[in-house]
């Protein structure tokens, strides 16, 4: 089990608590994204279950997301980052990504990756760089019914 940490600033949080996430609100975010087209709801549901996910919200309303796939010692994978539009450039992106390096059960973890079509320059501020061996890894990739 991970801790469960809460962070605030100004009149936004940033916490990991499961039960305050608003799976209706994830899942609408997720119709805008570029990565998550396709995923059917289920699969969505089941892979918040599954994760350490880290919930922004002004107040009780969700406004963000980031999850976290990690066995907590070694590895770990940033996924499904999201701060809506409507509160960005704010600095809630930053600060979503500060908070997630600096979780106590993620701290030490060798190797961290993200995939990123658009958001490169906002990683490499924090040490995010491309594959020094890209021909090493190895990926499969199966579509969602209907994609």
């Amino acid at each position: 089990m991970t801790k469960i940490i809460e962070t605030h600033r100004d009149q936004f949080t940033i916490s990991t608590d499961p039960a305050r996430l608003d799976i209706d609100v994830i899942c609408y975010f997720f119709t805008r994204a570029y990565w998550t087209k396709g995923r059917p709801r289920e699969r969505t549901e089941s892979a918040l279950a599954n994760s350490l996910v880290f919930g922004v919200y002004e107040g009780a309303k969700q406004i963000g997301i980031a999850r976290v796939v990690s066995d907590y010692a070694i590895f770990a994978y940033l996924c499904d980052v999201f701060i809506h539009e409507d509160y960005r450039a704010q600095g809630l992106g930053k600060w979503l990504i500060e908070t997630i390096l600096a979780h106590p059960d993620l701290l030490g973890l060798r190797r961290w990756t993200l995939i990123t079509r658009d958001a490169h320059g906002l990683y490499q501020q924090f040490g995010f760089q491309p594959f020094s061996n890209p021909d090493n890894w190895m990926e499969i990739i199966k579509p969602f019914p209907g994609e």
